[in-house]
């Protein structure tokens, strides 16, 4: 699976550079998340088109229009995300008027298609809506068929406005069926291949597993770019050549040098989830699955069981958060608890004896500890968790100290947990190392 469509761009074709202004107070106060912003930059790029700077604008005229100026003053193409709406504070296209003197005037085509748009719902037309119809007098409208709101192009000659509205689902079609014909038709035609190829991580840190491929690293093509997530690491690597088999053969043997030095860590691809892999392999080895969970609350088995075809594999998930449950339910002696306490090496271990006993699965895994932020002790802190594992060969528990709060160390355990998991198929089925 890979990441990126193939794009082209002429031998000859001078650097085109972009920049993205996102438009709203919402993204300024941080009550939305801009993904429209990583979609555009991620396409872009795909694209051979440098995106250099990108901006986000709270809906004030002033600020907007020195923004657009700006920005048209260090990039060849400039688009806009959001502001397009009916309400007075939707301003992108004035400002955009303002900030390169091509007036705006009435599209009768785009009028009669927000029109149409109200009248397949059957809700009464609002006049204001008629803001959204003007377009720029040197450029073009780009239609909308998910919204009220059409994008449009300011043709500035040497340098273009492209506008989008702020609504993933009108945003992405809109770039994708009109915004890129445009482009398109301004001269980026096949030539050269873009492909990029993630390898996903678990079990070895950022710090760690970076010493082990820094030289590879150095490469100008393929690149090898390290991204630390909560719980594993990616490496991605891309590749620039003429034809796009040259380009996976390039990435192939980049991933070859990759595994051949950390493909005990390596669990998966691209957009390859842990728990994905985890189903997978046990259904491809007939292996069978059980949880026992007291800090992670089900997080492990909710996992799980969010992959398609998960229930061909896992057969019990019991979440025991009290110490009597973890005796009624699991079998846990009331004595070891007490002897030890709920969080340690032994209850973890018996744990997940239990569950395995209870649902005669081939593994299972447990897990108890700290998720904070309270109950912490000294020799007990804040983030220890003993992730348990028990399959025919055995049980056995490894001691974990998670940094976090507590959503981030429940996060934490259920990644170990199904590392654990994966890494017990793997060599119990006679199949060690990665993916």
């Amino acid at each position: 699976m890979w990441y990126h469509t193939v794009f082209f761009l002429p031998e000859d074709y001078p650097p085109v550079r972009a920049e993205i202004v996102s438009v709203g107070t919402e993204l300024l106060l941080g009550q939305i998340t801009d993904t429209n912003a990583v979609f555009l930059s991620q396409d872009l790029a795909a694209r051979g088109i440098d995106v250099l700077h990108r901006s986000t604008v709270g809906d004030n005229m002033e600020r907007l229009e020195a923004a657009l100026r700006l920005a048209l003053s260090r990039a060849d193409i400039v688009i806009t995300i959001g502001g397009l709406g009916p309400t007075q504070d939707d301003l992108t296209k004035e400002a955009c008027s303002a900030a390169t003197g091509i007036p705006l005037v009435p599209d009768p085509e785009s009028e009669q298609a927000i029109r149409d748009f109200f009248a397949r719902r059957g809700v009464p037309f609002n006049e204001a809506n008629l803001k959204q119809a003007l377009r720029p007098e040197r450029g073009t409208n780009l239609k909308n068929p998910n919204g009220t709101a059409p994008g449009c192009v300011f043709d500035c000659g040497d340098r273009s406005i492209i506008c989008l509205p702020g609504p993933p689902a009108e945003l992405r079609p809109m770039w994708l069926n009109e915004a890129v014909p445009w482009l398109a038709a301004r001269g980026f035609t096949p030539s050269e291949v873009l492909r990029s190829r993630v390898l996903r991580f678990v079990g070895i840190g950022e710090s760690l597993l970076e010493p082990k491929v820094r030289d590879l690293m150095a490469s100008s093509n393929p690149t090898l770019a390290p991204y630390a997530k909560t719980g594993e690491v990616h490496l991605r690597i891309t590749a620039k050549a003429p034809d796009e088999e040259s380009a996976v053969a390039m990435i192939a043997e980049m991933e070859h040098a990759v595994r051949e030095r950390a493909g005990e860590w390596l669990y998966g691809v691209d957009d390859e989830t842990l728990e994905t892999v985890v189903v997978r392999q046990a259904l491809e080895r007939g292996v069978t699955l059980a949880t026992a969970e007291s800090c992670t609350g089900g997080l492990i088995s909710s996992r799980i069981t969010d992959v398609p075809g998960s229930s061909g594999a896992f057969l019990l998930g019991a979440v025991c958060y009290s110490n009597e449950a973890k005796t009624e339910i699991l079998g846990v002696p009331p004595e070891m608890i007490a002897a030890h306490g709920a969080v340690s090496e032994e209850v973890a271990i018996a744990m997940a004896e239990g569950a395995r006993r209870r649902s005669g699965a081939d593994i299972a895994v447990s897990d108890t500890g700290i998720a904070g932020p309270s109950g912490g002790t000294p020799e007990k802190p804040v983030g220890l968790v003993w992730i348990g594992i028990a399959s025919a060969k055995g049980a056995r528990a490894e001691r974990n100290l998670f940094a976090g709060d507590r959503t981030t160390v429940k996060l934490r355990a259920s990644q170990a947990a199904l590392a654990l998991l994966l890494k017990t198929i793997r060599e119990e089925s006679g199949h060690g190392g990665g993916c």
